[in-house]
């Protein structure tokens, strides 16, 4: 049944759902009202009283729109709709009043402040402060907290709106942030001074109105109209947030999450944020050649004529890494097929069945868990995988739904049902006699760990069979941002990466450093930084990072995305499509392109859904051969949540992070 109202904000009459506040209804009538607490995806506080609006007829005294919702709203004498006024005389004085209590004990300190030209504080003080205080009382000062190596404080800042506090214990699942005392005594504060053990703090730095929580990497690195910014995708991990670099010069300064509601919200990971200083170190930015068993620098020239040599005659193999786009791996297979070779990108050894979309892809979508009811987690781990996604998962546990985890027991910030840790608990969830199909949305999903072992084929049928028996759909949760469009590309050989590998005679190996290649084979090594892969390389080909190329990816629910460059290659490093079409020319099979426009063609013409950006393709269901499963345990797939690429492995920051999360980890706990 429908709850419309309708209601006249400053002589504009809309109608809305009469669930909605004041305050989001005045933005449907498109008025602006000011807010410092208030947040869309947070529980409402209340406690800031900016949002203040005069309700006609109601109480002689503004009303804070945020808490107020329009059923609650008295109609006219007459049944006439309830009438609100945002810009009356009471209200101007009412926010004048609250804005000048703010600025009591707020500091000067915009000048040094990293927020200053991006402060709401800022922007609300110009329409509602005032150039003058009658407090001559001191100022009130707080001491700073320790909240680890991200989130820098300045709590003298502080406004208490409690954003904090609501995003670590209601989104992130973390209980280390709240408020104590009460009036001028009340400060905001971690319990017993602990830094936080989140995946996710570094969002409070966004969601803090005032300059209080700032991001300790970036600190004093430059203002915001000095940044260019560009938007583009984040492939720390394969969920695709939308995400905007900021660059000054050559450098990318900081990162930040877009609004993307069907797969990040304005979520983004820690990694994803603080990356950035990777980047810029261990960078490979000239060829490399090596002789006499070292490395020596080269030219372009030369690396391509010892890659001719090596590679007339001999069996190539082809490796497509986790962070390679779409069109990267598009070139490297077309290359290594004419030269008779083939191309595996499943580096990890996972059994994902080539040909059938649904198995590698699933049939759910991210925002398809906004409405589960039940969730069947078998071996991942997806606070460590895709921590935007668990906390997505978390409020769908808020909301009443079940969740049950087949593998390795962990704190997934939320309760789970724990069923087991090996095949036989999935082996008796599957022998469970379902008496009839299960009415309520169900989701099944299915980590690269529990399918990257011997019998991974017949755990990935065995998914698939538990979300046919009990009309579930199916997830996939991918932990490389390339391994969708590689799979949609036919970047797969029989038997996988160690029947490809075992007689190869050369490797290309396209970013893939998490790899062993053994002893052997000649390897040519084509990518960003000087990690495992270039360690063990002939010839290394510096290539661009994500934020250096424009290339598309496609996220662990098959959308393909756009990431844009923001930047460029330091040196001679070059785009990797473009090396790729370089070299084909000098081995004699040039291929058929000579822009990234026409590369893109041709793969949409191969492959048409990689030209629907930014939408999800409905997979048809294709069951996978049921098999024997092995009586192993399951492992999931990443054991360090801040090392797992070459760009992580160059940061300091993420060096840190890792280590105190080793720390953590190891510290024994007092007995209760």
């Amino acid at each position: 049944m429908s709850d419309l109202k309708k209601i006249i904000i400053d002589d504009k009459e809309v109608e809305v759902d009469g669930a909605m506040t004041i305050l989001q209804a005045c933005e449907v009538a498109g008025t602006e009202v000011p807010r410092f607490c208030y947040h869309e995806r947070l529980s409402i506080a209340g406690n800031c009283r900016m949002c203040l609006v005069e309700v006609v007829g109601g109480p002689p005294k503004p009303a804070a729109s945020c808490a107020m919702q329009v059923r609650d709203l008295r109609p006219g004498p007459e049944g006439q709709a309830p009438v609100v006024k945002t810009k009356s005389p009471m209200v101007k004085k009412a926010r004048e009043g609250v804005m000048e209590f703010l600025l009591i004990n707020h500091p000067l300190d915009c000048p040094i402040c990293d927020q200053g030209g991006e402060c709401d504080l800022q922007d609300q003080a110009m329409a509602y402060g005032v150039d003058f205080s009658r407090y001559r009382e001191p100022k009130r000062a707080s001491t700073e907290l320790n909240l680890g190596p991200l989130v820098s404080t300045e709590m003298t800042r502080c406004i208490s709106c409690t954003r904090c506090v609501r995003f670590t214990s209601e989104v992130a699942g973390i209980l280390q942030m709240g408020q104590t005392g009460r009036g001028e005594d009340s400060e905001i504060t971690s319990y017993l001074n602990m830094t936080l053990d989140s995946e996710l703090q570094g969002n409070i730095i966004d969601l803090c109105p005032v300059g209080a929580l700032t991001s300790k990497p970036y600190a004093f690195n430059a203002r915001p109209w000095e940044l260019k910014k560009t938007e583009t995708i984040d492939v720390m991990d394969a969920m695709g947030a939308s995400i905007r670099v900021d660059t000054k010069g050559r450098e990318v300064k900081r990162i930040v999450p877009r609004n993307h509601d069907d797969v990040n919200e304005e979520w983004i990971s820690d990694k994803s944020r603080f990356i950035w200083d990777g980047l810029r170190r261990q960078r490979l930015d000239k060829p490399y050649v090596r002789k006499n068993g070292q490395l020596k620098p080269a030219t372009w020239d030369q690396a391509f004529a010892a890659i001719a040599g090596a590679v007339k005659g001999k069996k190539v193999a082809g490796l497509v890494g986790d962070l390679a786009s779409t069109e990267a791996t598009y070139a490297l297979k077309q290359l290594v097929e004419s030269l008779g070779g083939s191309v595996e990108c499943r580096t990890d050894g996972a059994k994902l069945p080539a040909g059938n979309r649904c198995g590698y892809v699933g049939t759910a979508t991210i925002a398809d868990i906004d409405e589960a009811q039940m969730i069947q987690l078998i071996g991942c781990n997806p606070r460590s995988e895709m921590p935007v996604l668990n906390a997505r998962m978390r409020r769908a546990w808020a909301g009443g739904c079940d969740i049950g985890v087949i593998g390795e027991a962990a704190d997934l910030t939320y309760k789970y049902h724990h069923m087991g840790d090996d095949r036989a608990a999935l082996a008796a969830v599957l022998d469970t006699k379902f008496d009839k199909v299960l009415e309520v949305p169900s989701i099944v999903i299915v980590g690269q760990g529990a399918i990257r072992e011997a019998d991974g084929a017949a755990v990935l049928a065995a998914a698939m069979e538990l979300a046919a028996k009990t009309d579930s759909k199916l997830m996939i949760l991918h932990t490389a941002a390339s391994r969708v469009g590689a799979m949609d590309l036919g970047a797969v050989t029989t038997g996988g990466k160690d029947a490809l590998m075992s007689d190869a005679e050369v490797v290309y190996n396209l970013g893939a450093d998490e790899v062993d290649i053994q002893a052997g084979p000649f390897v040519i090594y084509q990518g960003s930084h000087g990690d495992r892969g270039a360690h063990r390389a002939d010839v290394i080909l510096p290539g661009a990072a994500y934020t250096e190329e424009s290339g598309i990816f496609v996220n662990t629910e098959g959308r393909p995305q756009m990431a844009m460059r923001a930047g460029f290659a330091p040196g001679d490093a070059r785009e990797n499509w473009a090396i790729l079409r370089a070299l084909s020319a000098e081995l004699g099979q040039t291929l058929p392109f000579d822009s990234l426009a026409a590369l893109r063609a041709a793969m949409f013409a191969e492959v048409p859904h990689l030209a629907e950006m930014n939408t999800v393709v409905q997979n048809e269901w294709q069951a996978e051969a049921t098999g024997t499963l092995g009586k192993a345990s399951f492992v999931n797939a990443v054991s360090d949540f801040y090392l797992t690429n070459p760009i992580a492995r160059a940061s300091i920051v993420m060096a840190e992070l890792s280590q105190n999360a080793a720390e953590r980890r190891s510290q024994a706990v007092a007995a209760e």
